[in-house]
């Protein structure tokens, strides 16, 4: 047997062991996000509820609880960041396609409905599309020439008053070692355009989730531990003071630069907590050079 931290034979990266999730387990409250959670704490916002279809997202809410719990079993903390009502972004990561599931599913148990940005092409899937389009996909064409405008449309779902949820590495993570990759830029545009627009910092929560590459989907027996956590709110309020001075309503570069690194830094730390081990010293992995590279300065 693999010792913890250790990868198995055939794995590229350690399961997550029960002794970790113990472990965790000692400095957060683990709770289980395939079951509802709304109660008190977290009253369930009925009109993003009975916007989008609630008996036909109820049933796919269903359906994806069971497949995910025959699967694994899923932990989570953070859950209390996510607020009732108002927008925020969620900013996940993404390990494996499982990991898609994970978020969207807890932020349903919590009451909310999320928009979430996905390939159009799975948009034209016989079911699938059907069912993304029922659980508030905004399909993402991958074609240049279209980043603009689906930042337009983003900014314009925030701007509304409905939260969304963002995979800003753009794609499953090619580091070899699964850690959080380069980011796209777009996420950082859309929170500080759409926060210029409101008027405040829309919260950003880094969106971690852990455990699912070791999944074996034909066979998933017996079920792995995949964690989720909603980190902290990022703080960017310092990169919004001139935002009335920014030419023709477009943040800086340095700015978006600095935001995407304080995020993509965030899920590098959360990760490195719930996997137990330090990052790769000599940097992150960059999606254009397919390289490892030493990881931007961030003043926050």
């Amino acid at each position: 047997m693999a010792s913890p931290g250790k990868p198995s034979p055939g794995k590229s990266v350690a399961p997550l062991s029960n002794e970790q999730v113990a472990e965790l387990r000692k400095s957060h409250k683990l709770i289980n996000p395939t079951h509802y959670l709304t109660g008190e704490m977290h009253k369930p916002n009925l009109e993003e509820i009975n916007e989008q279809d609630p008996q036909q997202t109820k049933w796919l809410l269903d359906a994806a609880s069971l497949m995910i719990r025959s699967r694994a079993k899923v932990y989570a903390w953070g859950a209390e960041h996510i607020p009732a009502e108002g927008v925020y972004i969620c900013a996940a990561t993404h390990v494996t396609q499982f990991d898609v599931f994970i978020p969207m599913m807890t932020m349903f148990h919590l009451g909310r409905r999320p928009r979430f940005m996905a390939k159009e092409e799975l948009s034209h899937w016989p079911f699938v599309g059907w069912a993304l389009r029922h659980v508030g996909m905004q399909p993402v064409p991958r074609r240049k020439g279209m980043a603009r405008a689906i930042e337009d449309e983003s900014i314009k779902i925030l701007t509304q008053g409905r939260p969304l949820t963002i995979w800003p590495e753009g794609t499953v993570s090619r580091d070899p070692k699964k850690w959080p990759m380069s980011l796209k830029k777009g996420m950082a545009e859309i929170a500080l355009i759409s926060s210029r627009r409101l008027g405040y910092p829309v919260p950003i929560f880094p969106t971690i989730t852990w455990g699912a590459a070791n999944i074996h989907h034909i066979w998933p027996w017996p079920r792995k531990n995949v964690l989720l956590a909603f980190d902290n709110a990022v703080d960017y309020s310092d990169l919004l003071r001139d935002a009335d001075t920014w030419e023709n309503g477009q943040p800086p570069a340095v700015a978006v630069n600095e935001l995407t690194e304080r995020v993509r830094r965030r899920m590098e730390i959360v990760m490195a907590e719930i996997r137990g081990e330090e990052p790769p010293s000599e940097g992150m992995w960059d999606y254009r050079t397919m390289s490892r590279v030493p990881r931007p300065e961030i003043r926050g």
